[in-house]
């Protein structure tokens, strides 16, 4: 299926899906509030069949925080990546863990290192750091006054 074939299928599925041009695979940019519908219908619907989500990450902005999911069919080989934009004060999404097990260790990591808060998530904890460490360390305003870090 081509990439035009994919947005046709989107378009459909997700009215306020829009796309980012000059990839080799799709960019769909969604907002948070459509992003759980969202997410079943790309896992269910027939010709997407979006059955492996193996990238899961966050980039600050510094004015906001993206999302970024990556996913592929393992029965038609096309693959597609998931941009939301979140609130860089508070941000927070549905997880997808029910839908894709492997969202479960991603969201940890990025609740981790960039304080995504995913909603509904089974065991949202650290995954790296310690409980009592304090902020987001890949976020651009973290300072770490010991290792003097300052990103």
């Amino acid at each position: 299926m081509t990439n035009e074939e994919l947005k046709i299928i989107i378009s459909g599925i997700e009215t306020t899906a829009t796309f980012e041009e000059g990839g080799e695979w799709i960019n769909v940019i969604i907002g948070a509030d459509q992003w759980k519908d969202f997410a079943q219908k790309l896992r269910n619907t027939q010709g997407l069949d979006l059955d492996y989500l193996f990238c899961v990450t966050c980039v600050d902005w510094k004015t906001h925080l993206t999302m970024v999911y990556h996913f592929t069919s393992t029965i038609h080989r096309h693959t597609i990546v998931v941009k939301i934009k979140l609130d860089r004060s508070e941000p927070a999404i549905e997880t997808v863990s029910d839908i894709w097990r492997t969202a479960e260790l991603h969201e940890r990591e990025a609740y981790d290192l960039f304080g995504v808060s995913f909603i509904n998530h089974p065991d949202l904890r650290r995954l790296f750091l310690t409980d009592d460490w304090v902020g987001w360390p890949l976020r651009k305003d973290y300072e770490d006054p010991i290792n003097m870090i300052k990103l």
